[in-house]
């Protein structure tokens, strides 16, 4: 293994850093569930999208999936979050970790009557936020959309 061709051909670095503080308030919330947008594909350009996610104690997170285009990992903050890896579900608490390949079925969610947070990355990025805020409006869609809007966001549940 060896590192990446190099992309920046500056002499002296840049400052071009984005410090994000643990108190900024959320960029979207619905059903009990937070996201901060930490990192997205726009700001990464492509490299990856990162986001925190705090679960209130309500039941919540969706049902066995994969995806054809990214992988996605998850981080346990704090609190209990059931995590399937594809074979089983496992109780995971703070600094636990779960890492999915492209491909690899799992799903999430907090069952644990208490408030949850984790941290979730998706590599190469892609517009989660889109999914994330479009997710929620489901319910008065036809079949035909909801179909649509699930392959358009690499979401293929089984």
């Amino acid at each position: 293994m060896s590192y990446p061709d190099p992309r920046y051909f500056g002499e002296r670095g840049e400052i071009s850093a984005d410090f994000r503080p643990a108190s900024a308030a959320p960029d979207f919330t619905a059903a009990g569930t937070s996201y901060h947008y930490l990192s997205t594909t726009v700001s990464t350009s492509g490299e990856y999208g990162l986001y925190r996610v705090d679960m209130g104690p309500e039941f919540g997170g969706p049902s066995t999936h994969f995806h054809k285009a990214m992988s996605e990992s998850f981080f346990v903050l704090s609190g209990t979050m059931r995590l399937y890896d594809g074979s089983r579900w496992i109780d995971a608490t703070a600094g636990d970790y779960l890492y999915v390949p492209v491909g690899g079925l799992h799903a999430f969610r907090n069952e644990s009557g208490e408030p949850a947070s984790m941290l979730m990355l998706f590599a190469p990025g892609a517009p989660r936020e889109d999914y994330f805020e479009g997710v929620t409006e489901l319910a008065g869609l036809r079949e035909e959309e909801r179909a649509e809007f699930f392959v358009r966001h690499d979401s293929f549940f089984v």
